[in-house]
């Protein structure tokens, strides 16, 4: 059994640095005012490795992941 991705977003850490969306924008956006907004918390497989370096790239904590 494969198991997805799973992302999670903290709105209330979120600094609106705006890199998660310029990373993977098929997975990320932002509101109004900049926080990040969670297209889907399971991206498609081709999409995983995008989603990681968003993750990784995040300056607050803001995102997290589990495999």
């Amino acid at each position: 059994m494969v198991t997805a991705m799973k992302i999670r977003a903290d709105r209330d850490v979120c600094i609106g640095a705006g890199l998660c969306l310029m990373t993977a924008e098929e997975v990320f956006d932002q509101d109004d005012d900049g926080v990040v907004v969670l297209l889907t918390p399971t991206p498609a497989p081709e999409l995983e490795e995008k989603a990681r370096r968003a993750v990784r790239s995040c300056p607050s904590g803001a995102l997290s992941m589990e495999e």
